[in-house]
């Protein structure tokens, strides 16, 4: 007995020396100037993607919005994957370095589309019908590039924050590090999308991409040289999904077992007290009542695709309870999708001019909906937090929070349909004037406010959606709450292809063209979608309870 017990201690010493050891703030550097460098090359050829593809490669403006979108939905889409092999075999340090590989091996295939001219059409004027269209091997290569670019995001972007996180033990430590996290993000998203942007627009393509491939490569290395410090926590329960997904099938091979009123039939975990499963969603009740040769003689389960226990089948309701307000993200998403898709064609087609000779690019234009969201989030967590719990009883809820946001949202796409009919409006004029240039007389600049608005609606429901869902998830499913925002993130991406398709279909709306359609539609279209999916989430939100009413304050973490 004592040479057990002495046994368990060496290893608790063990265990407490690798702890102390490993992690902590030396590795901060490394993980910080891994986030940047990846952000910094991502950022310099998804942001330009739409006029590369249209220059470079002859598309049509619409099929290259698309394209846009479908990478964004596979960057937004894929870290769920990600998160998967880092939980349940690989861990997220080798995710992370294979995945920067694999964007390094990308963004060089890109570079070479721009480099090389064998690997692109030969070039024309802005789609004019005398326009070679690409070729099958053309094709091929670039659809390969822009795979394993977004693949390398998807694994890296929503993987590097826990592996951040698991290098500090104290909740303190870990929200400073998550707010660095996230600065060095839209930092060098904001640098990326202006300063690598101008390179490609007025320098070349080839250094635009070769800067993207350099700062891959930095924070690859700067990753991989903080190897020895870091901290290699796996995680020891599987994967969460694969719970979730055992509730399910147990529950359908049980589905004819009569279920009792009796706690001991039920499985329980040595982590929770004893309790009957709640009666809602009974049906999955029977995943946890256990039968014959259910368990083994020390009590343990015998084949967990036979049984689960009660936790298990509670963390499955939450999640579909929480289904409701979570599809409400959809349409939010879908119609900022949309806004920003768009953005570019606008921006195209109109006057870009500080001055003599500079031009702002237009993929860069999208850096004002990044300056607005870092303002509003620091007013809302610096300034009005502390107003209200100093002046008034009030607190802002994060459901509260993500309401603001739908509305915000809402009056955004308002704002853009009103200033693209006078932007329609310039074109139509310009066009009666006998002037063939498609560049209308009206500065780029009008598009700010429908970008600032989008901007301070996203500082209210983005960070609204994370605190939401983190607080509401189940324990066990903690580090899957982000990735879930993400996801209908990325499914917005899908389903704003398809409304455009069905508008491309159904109207003539959104021809190549934009000065000859009629873009304002698109958008009073989003804007009554966007108020339906506004009346359906305050319904939703206003039936939904929080499991800890004392958790459902205004602490809400910054994006």
């Amino acid at each position: 007995m004592e040479s057990s017990v002495r046994d368990v201690d060496e290893a608790t010493i063990m265990k407490s020396s690798t702890r102390r050891k490993n992690g902590g703030w030396i590795t901060f550097p490394f993980i910080i100037a891994t986030m940047a460098g990846l952000s910094l090359a991502s950022g310099g050829w998804t942001s330009n993607l739409i006029v590369y593809l249209i220059d470079e490669f002859n598309m049509k403006s619409i099929k290259a919005a698309k394209v846009y979108n479908v990478i964004n939905g596979c960057t937004t889409l894929f870290p769920i994957v990600g998160g998967i092999l880092a939980d349940s075999f690989l861990g997220c340090f080798s995710v992370i370095w294979f995945s920067s590989l694999i964007s390094a091996l990308g963004i060089l295939l890109l570079l070479l589309t721009s480099a090389i001219d064998v690997l692109r059409p030969a070039s024309c004027d802005d789609g004019s019908s005398l326009c070679t269209s690409p070729s099958t091997h053309q094709y091929a290569v670039l659809y390969m590039a822009l795979a394993l670019a977004s693949l390398g995001i998807a694994g890296t972007r929503y993987t590097i924050a826990p592996m951040g996180a698991n290098q500090f033990d104290k909740p303190k430590h870990q929200a400073i590090f998550f707010d660095w996290y996230i600065f060095a993000f839209y930092t060098s998203f904001a640098i990326s999308t202006t300063v690598i942007v101008y390179v490609e627009d007025n320098v070349s393509w080839s250094w635009g991409y070769g800067i993207s491939m350099a700062f891959n490569i930095l924070g690859l290395a700067m990753f991989l040289i903080g190897k020895r410090f870091y901290r290699d926590v796996k995680e020891q329960g599987g994967s969460p999904f694969v719970n979730l997904a055992r509730v399910m099938v147990v529950a359908i091979q049980k589905w004819r077992v009569p279920l009792s009123e009796q706690t001991q039939h039920y499985y329980h975990d040595h982590l929770t007290t004893s309790q009957i499963p709640t009666k809602s969603f009974k049906f999955l009740n029977c995943a946890a009542f256990i039968t014959e040769g259910d368990t083994k003689p020390d009590g343990s389960i015998s084949n967990p695709w036979r049984l689960c226990t009660v936790q298990q089948v509670e963390d499955l309701k939450s999640l579909i309870k929480l289904f409701p307000l979570w599809a409400s993200g959809f349409l939010i998403s879908t119609q900022l999708v949309i806004q920003t898709s768009l953005l570019i064609l606008q921006a195209l087609k109109m006057d870009r001019h500080i001055g003599p000779h500079f031009e702002i690019p237009a993929g860069s234009m999208s850096v004002f909906i990044l300056l607005f969201t870092c303002i509003a989030i620091f007013i809302i967590d610096r300034l009005l937090y502390p107003f209200l719990a100093k002046y008034t009883r009030f607190t802002l809820t994060p459901l509260q929070r993500i309401g603001i946001g739908h509305a915000i949202t809402v009056i955004s796409m308002a704002v853009s349909a009103l200033v693209e009919s006078r932007r329609l409006r310039f074109a139509r004029s310009h066009k009666l004037k006998g002037e063939n240039n498609d560049i209308v007389p009206m500065s780029v600049f009008w598009l700010v406010p429908q970008l600032a608005l989008n901007g301070i609606g996203e500082g209210f429901h983005f960070p609204g959606h994370i605190a939401f869902y983190y607080q509401e998830f189940p324990t066990s499913l903690k580090s899957t709450s982000t990735a879930m925002v993400a996801l209908f993130i990325g499914i917005a991406y899908y389903l704003g292809n398809a409304l455009i398709d069905l508008v491309q279909r159904l109207s003539r709306w959104l021809p190549d063209n934009i000065n000859e359609g009629k873009m304002d539609n698109v958008f009073w279209l989003c804007c009554i979608l966007g108020s339906a999916n506004f009346i359906y989430y305050v319904v939703c939100a206003s039936f939904y309870k929080y499991k800890n009413i004392d958790n459902k304050s205004n602490i809400v973490p910054s994006k």
